[in-house]
C-alpha cells in the first residue's frame, strides 16, 4: 500500500471474526473490512481459518489479516511476517450453563465443547462428566445448549464479551484449573514482509505486554510439536516485570496428563517458553502427546 491509503484489513466472515476486524479497525482509525472465506480443510483443521485471510494478504487483496492468534500456526509463509498484537482479552475459558463454579456442575452432566483441550482438562477434574464434541460457531452452541441439547458448554471467554453475550456466563475458569489455549484472547496481524506502510500502522496499535506473552506461548507450543489434534494448554502472563507460564498436555479423555508452571525473564520470552516445554517434555509429555495424535 502506499502512504496515505485507507488500511484493507482481511478477515473470515463470521460474526466473531467480523467483531474483532472491527475493534482493529476502530484501533487504527478506520479501515476497510474484507471479508475471505475459509479455506477447505478437514474439521478441527485450524489451519482452515487462516488460509483464505492469508491469502488475500499475499494476493494484495488486502494489507493486513486480522487473525485469532490461536488459530495461527507456528510455520508461516516466507512473504508475510506478524506485525502487531493488539491489546490483549481475558484468555480464560467460560461456562454457559445453571452453576457458579465447576464443582457445582450437576455429577454426568452433558457438556459440549469442540476443544480436546477443554476436554482432556475438564475430564481430568471431573471424570464424571459426560464431555460432548460440539462443533459451530459461537451463536449456533449457545442455541443448541438453549434447545436443551447441553447441560453447559465451554468457550472463550473473549469471544462472549466481544459478541457482547458475557451475562450469559456462568462463571470463568482460573488459568491453572483450565489452562487455555496458547495465543486465547489475543489478535495477531500480519503484513507482506515488504509492505512497511502496513507493518508501521499495525506496529502502532500492537500491545507490549501482549506481544511478550504471544511470543512465549507461541514458542512453547512450537517446542512442543502441539496440534489442533493434541491436547495442550499454554498461559503466560505478565506481571510487574516477571513473565509467569502454566502449561498442561494430557490424553484426550483427561486420565493422565502433565502440568508445570516456570517464570522468569520477560526480556526473553520465546527462551521462557521453550525453557517450559523442554520441562514438560521431560516430564513425559511428548509421549502424551504422540499418544493423543494416534487417538485422534
Amino acid at each position: 500500500m502506499s502512504a496515505g491509503d485507507r488500511l484493507k484489513l482481511a478477515t473470515r466472515g463470521s460474526r466473531l471474526a467480523i467483531a474483532q476486524a472491527r475493534l482493529v479497525a476502530e484501533a487504527l482509525g478506520g479501515a476497510e473490512i474484507v471479508e475471505v472465506r475459509s479455506s477447505d480443510g478437514e474439521r478441527g483443521d485450524k489451519e482452515r481459518f487462516v488460509r483464505g485471510v492469508a491469502q488475500a494478504v499475499l494476493d494484495g487483496e488486502a494489507d493486513l489479516a486480522v487473525h485469532s492468534a490461536k488459530d495461527l500456526p507456528g510455520e508461516r509463509p516466507d512473504e508475510l511476517r506478524l506485525v502487531g498484537v493488539p491489546g490483549r482479552a481475558d484468555p480464560a475459558d467460560a461456562y454457559v450453563g445453571e452453576a457458579r463454579s465447576l464443582d457445582e456442575v450437576p455429577e454426568g452432566a452433558r457438556v459440549g465443547t469442540a476443544s480436546l483441550r477443554r476436554r482432556s482438562q475438564l475430564l481430568a477434574l471431573r471424570p464424571d462428566l459426560e464431555v460432548v464434541e460440539l462443533h459451530g460457531n459461537v451463536d449456533t452452541r449457545l442455541r443448541r445448549l438453549s434447545e436443551g441439547e447441553f447441560d453447559g458448554v465451554v468457550l472463550a471467554l473473549a469471544g462472549l464479551r466481544r459478541l457482547g453475550r458475557e451475562a450469559e456466563v456462568a462463571f470463568s475458569f482460573g488459568l491453572a484449573e483450565l489452562t487455555p489455549a496458547g495465543g486465547q484472547g489475543s489478535l495477531a496481524l500480519e503484513a507482506r514482509r515488504d509492505d512497511s506502510i502496513a507493518a508501521e500502522q499495525a506496529a502502532g496499535i500492537s500491545d507490549h505486554d501482549a506481544l511478550v506473552e504471544l511470543t512465549a506461548e507461541r514458542a512453547a507450543v512450537a517446542a512442543l510439536d502441539a496440534t489442533c489434534h493434541t491436547p495442550v494448554g499454554i498461559s503466560a502472563a505478565l506481571e510487574d516485570g516477571e513473565l509467569a507460564m502454566l502449561g498442561f498436555c494430557g490424553l484426550p479423555d483427561g486420565s493422565e496428563w502433565v502440568r508445570d508452571r516456570v517464570s522468569g525473564d520477560a526480556e526473553q520470552p520465546a527462551a521462557l517458553g521453550r525453557a517450559l516445554a523442554e520441562r514438560m517434555l521431560t516430564a513425559g509429555a511428548g509421549e502424551l502427546l504422540e499418544r493423543s495424535e494416534a487417538l485422534a
